[in-house]
């Protein structure tokens, strides 16, 4: 017997510093579900949250799609609401699947997640635990640390530290990291609000900037290296599989987010030239962040490479990665042999039956 198309719910945008990012991997996403091969199995229903956290149904959804682009307020039906989650727009409870393609805060630390988790209904991605400790870089590291995974030299800092008193936190910095190092937001990915300090100087207004973003911040120190990445799937009732390796190569001094999301100013090496002991403890140390972390569903894990030395040291996790025409996850996985409408496909049935066996009594996340 062949069953109905299984309405799935793509949502995107968000109250995120990633916003314009997320509108891209839906794009993309959305033409995977629609595409020839999964039509007679999913109906695609496109749900949007501008940057106010205002829920909008697909009339203002599919537009945004097609211009490619965040919302304006004059495009929005008036009057707006108020800011924020007022309940689902008309067509959201009926979906069967949701299909989170949320980057950074309100959407990838676990918030979206403990909504579906109440709401019952299956959703792809790690569950509250696994965004949450996956997206807050202290807790992360604290979560890797724990697992024994080797880190480059970090330390943590507070918003409050910065302001209250900044040179003691200067001195400590220095003592324990010294330059160059990298200054990071703990919560927010796709390298927002992330400097690179070499002095004093540029140490202190690093963190001023970090701390006008995020109360927790993390200092890392630098480190000569190659950036590899690997994308991981499964989790739950599957178990965990990691992709080849690919490594990011760019021309700019530090991978920062222009270089990221612009055209031409990286581009990717799939697989990754490194030797294959390499290669392999790489794929082995992603699966083991993503049980450091509780990680399900899909995630990109980064590293760290000294050639010189032979080194490998674990960067982090995304939990949430993008979809764009330039993201990793879903390049790393075409060069293993799965293509982007079959890894979609995979990634909506394995949160089916992740949530069929939870309501079982099976495993959680």
């Amino acid at each position: 017997m062949t069953r109905s198309p299984l309405p799935v719910g793509l949502i995107f945008g968000g109250a995120s510093g990633e916003h314009a990012v997320s509108i891209r991997s839906a794009a993309t996403v959305a033409a995977a579900v629609r595409h020839a091969d999964n039509a007679g199995r999913y109906t695609l229903r496109c749900f949007y949250i501008d940057p106010d956290g205002r829920w909008w149904g697909s009339d203002v959804a599919e537009a945004v799609l097609a211009q490619g682009t965040p919302v304006r307020p004059e495009q929005l039906p008036q009057p707006l609401p108020e800011p924020g989650f007022r309940g689902f727009p008309a067509g959201a409870l009926e979906v069967a699947i949701w299909l989170p393609v949320l980057h950074g805060p309100n959407g990838e630390d676990g918030t979206i997640q403990g909504l579906f988790t109440l709401m019952q209904v299956p959703f792809v991605g790690s569950g509250v635990l696994g965004s949450a400790v996956g997206m807050d870089k202290q807790a992360m590291k604290a979560a890797f640390a724990a697992a024994g995974l080797p880190q480059v030299p970090y330390a943590c800092a507070s918003a409050s530290q910065v302001a209250q008193d900044p040179n003691a936190l200067l001195d400590r910095l220095e003592a324990e990291l010294g330059y160059p190092c990298f200054v990071k937001p703990a919560n927010l990915g796709s390298s927002v609000g992330i400097s690179k300090a070499t002095d004093r100087a540029s140490l202190l207004a690093g963190l001023q900037a970090a701390a006008a973003l995020d109360p927790r911040l993390v200092i890392e120190q630098g480190v000569t290296a190659r950036e590899l990445e690997c994308a991981v799937r499964g989790g739950g009732h599957q178990p965990l599989q990691a992709s080849v390796l690919g490594e990011i190569c760019f021309d700019a001094d530090w991978y920062d987010y222009e270089t990221k999301y612009s055209e031409g100013k990286s581009h990717t090496v799939i697989p990754a030239v490194v030797p294959e002991a390499i290669a392999q403890r790489a794929r082995a140390m992603a699966i083991q962040a993503c049980e450091a972390v509780a990680a399900m569903g899909l995630s990109r894990v980064d590293f760290f490479y000294s050639e010189a030395s032979g080194e490998l040291w674990l960067n982090e996790i995304n939990t949430l990665p993008g979809f764009t025409s330039q993201s990793m996850y879903p390049m790393l996985w075409a060069a293993s042999g799965v293509p982007l409408p079959i890894l979609v496909r995979e990634m909506l049935e394995g949160a089916r039956e992740w949530h069929q066996a939870s309501l079982l009594g099976g495993p959680s996340a």
